[in-house]
């Protein structure tokens, strides 16, 4: 039984990614977590009239908070698709990153779930602040989707990397997974600069993830190196050319993931608005 958790404003950008996933994950048991979190701070003072207490205040705003989880509860339970999926609402009060660690180690969550924007280039954020905090701050893999997504067949999958980590067996086990329930090939990309030669140790890493693949997933591999002076532009090349449907990232690789998701002022640039982002923990 997986256990995912899905922190939600009830936007139709985190009902978006709540569809995804259960799209995703339809053929695995899974406990769906739906949570809210009331940053209750900044609500003291706000709007408050000689008439109204500050408890008061902040009971109403509670009460509203659980009531609209619910209603957002029956809508995502209404999209089920195999009974062996179960929904539970959850409420949270605090500062949103302790608290999503928190829920991530109570419920010992595999997987968390969660909405961007997907705002294109320099057009605005990539992704907003909450997703780019929890892919960084929080030990617990990630799955951000952009609300131009919708699942199909997860038929190709690309794997930018730089080669500068090993491939533990824990990075493999979730690629394995993948694979192995969507049928999916994975197209491995290295982007580099004209002339840029691969060090030692990145010769290495290329070969121990070659052979894996090679030896679990024989001719659903395959290894891509594009030359281009920016990598957001050069995943994007490669996301178009080979109708990529879902990235996967490394967050040990923090450098090479941030020039990707959080680049927003590369002109031209797309996947983001469209294609979901897998970021694995170590």
């Amino acid at each position: 039984m997986k256990n995912i958790l899905v922190p939600t404003d009830f936007s139709e950008d985190s009902l978006n990614a709540v569809s995804y996933a259960l799209e995703l994950l339809k053929k695995s048991p899974c406990n769906f977590y739906l949570l809210h979190v009331n940053d209750l701070s900044g609500y003291a003072y706000q709007g408050l009239s000689y008439a109204t207490s500050p408890e008061v205040l902040v009971e109403d705003v509670i009460a509203t908070a659980k009531k609209k989880l619910h209603v957002f509860l029956k809508k995502v339970g209404s999209m089920a698709k195999t009974k062996e999926h179960h929904f539970y609402p959850l409420y949270d009060q605090g500062f949103f990153i302790d608290c999503i660690r928190r829920n991530v180690e109570e419920r010992k969550i595999d997987l968390i779930v969660m909405g961007t924007k997907g705002a294109s280039g320099a057009l605005g954020e990539v992704i907003g602040s909450n997703t780019g905090d929890v892919i960084t701050k929080v030990k617990c893999n990630t799955l951000a989707v952009p609300i131009m997504a919708s699942f199909g067949k997860l038929e190709e999958i690309a794997f930018p990397t730089d080669y500068n980590i090993f491939y533990s067996a824990k990075i493999l086990s979730v690629i394995t997974d993948l694979l192995e329930t969507n049928k999916s090939y994975m197209r491995v990309m290295h982007a580099s600069k004209s002339g840029q030669l691969l060090t030692e140790s990145q010769v290495k890493n290329k070969e121990y993830l070659e052979d894996y693949l090679n030896e679990t997933f024989e001719k659903k591999n395959s290894f891509h190196s594009i030359t281009n002076k920016n990598v957001t532009a050069a995943v994007q090349c490669f996301v178009e050319s080979r109708n990529i449907d879902l990235l996967v990232m490394v967050a040990k690789n923090l450098n090479f993931l941030q020039q990707i998701v959080f680049s927003t002022k590369v002109e031209k640039i797309s996947f983001h608005t469209k294609i979901p982002f897998l970021v694995i923990h170590d």
